[in-house]
């Protein structure tokens, strides 16, 4: 297929999703091959951006593969209003930017039998902060097999959960230089029998509190005050739950009077009252950047990484 006709799909369904695409070049994937990469903003404010970069040849014109991209797109229009929607928060409390990732995904240059992504992930505690984490994400080909593309938008928001899962682990160092560190992506994360991924069980306390996390680091600190997706399905997979229980639970701590919500509820910047509890995030970052030093693997510090 023809990069022509691929252009075509992708502003007909960002146009669908209230996007335009701003600008369009050619790259190449991690093996040499050609992608098209393209800049999308929102028709009402292009000063937003998200590249979305496919291989050349992709055809997604199928019923199954559409639907997948369109809802993808519809997803990145609503993540543009965020100030930062680039940034997410881990359950340990780590604000992080996701960036620099290679799409799509690759073979192995090591021999194994894997698919892999580079990407990096960077703190953002709304200081100067250099310390960041180079990330291999990698996929079994026998786990593969659930993913419908080796494309974008079919992977990057598991990809993007495994990565904060791995540092809820503890086993990804944010450091200030070093080699790729890896993010498995196993069976673990997905249940074959509900046809989901899965990542963290939660409790409606724990969701309350990270929803305030939320707001303070990407609202409070980051975004200017500037207010943030709540129901984002992304942190609805991280924490397994969904959507309208993400949404129950934003009304929840709103009427604790920590959030305020924007009037279609789905949005919220910090109240007073969250913002004078500073100290505390600040505290819980620093306990979640002491947790990941002593349980690093120290093989992956030395670089024995799966690329």
């Amino acid at each position: 297929m023809s990069t022509g006709v691929l252009a075509g799909q992708v502003e007909a369904a960002a146009k669908a999703a209230g996007l335009v695409v701003v600008a369009q070049q050619e790259g190449k994937d991690f093996s040499g091959g050609p992608t098209a990469r393209f800049t999308l903003g929102p028709a009402s404010n292009t000063a937003k951006t998200q590249t979305l970069e496919l291989s050349a040849a992709f055809d997604f014109s199928g019923a199954a593969l559409k639907d997948v991209v369109e809802s993808y797109l519809k997803e990145t229009a609503t993540r543009l209003k965020n100030p930062r929607p680039d940034c997410y928060l881990t359950l340990h409390g780590l604000p992080l930017s996701f960036g620099n990732f290679e799409w799509p995904f690759h073979a192995s240059t090591s021999g194994a039998d894997t698919y892999i992504v580079h990407g990096d992930a960077r703190l953002e505690d709304g200081k100067e902060n250099i310390l960041h984490a180079k990330v291999s994400g990698s996929m079994t080909v026998t786990f593969a097999e659930v993913v419908a593309a080796m494309e974008q938008p079919f992977a990057e928001g598991f990809i993007y959960n495994a990565i904060r899962k791995t540092f809820d682990q503890g086993q990804l160092e944010l450091v200030k230089s070093g080699n790729r560190q890896p993010v498995p992506v196993t069976t673990r994360y997905y249940s074959t029998k509900q046809k989901k991924f899965i990542f963290n069980d939660t409790t409606e306390a724990q969701r309350q509190e990270f929803l305030a996390a939320k707001v303070f680091w990407l609202s409070g600190v980051l975004g200017g005050g500037e207010p943030v997706w709540l129901t984002d399905p992304r942190d609805a997979q991280y924490l397994n739950t969904t959507v309208e229980e993400l949404k129950k639970t934003a009304a929840a701590v709103a009427h604790e009077g920590v959030i305020l919500l924007t009037p279609d509820t789905e949005f919220a910047t910090p109240a007073p009252a969250l913002i004078e509890h500073r100290e505390g995030y600040e505290q819980e970052l620093a306990s979640a950047l002491q947790f990941l030093k002593p349980s690093f693997n120290e093989e992956m510090r030395a670089g024995h990484t799966n690329m």
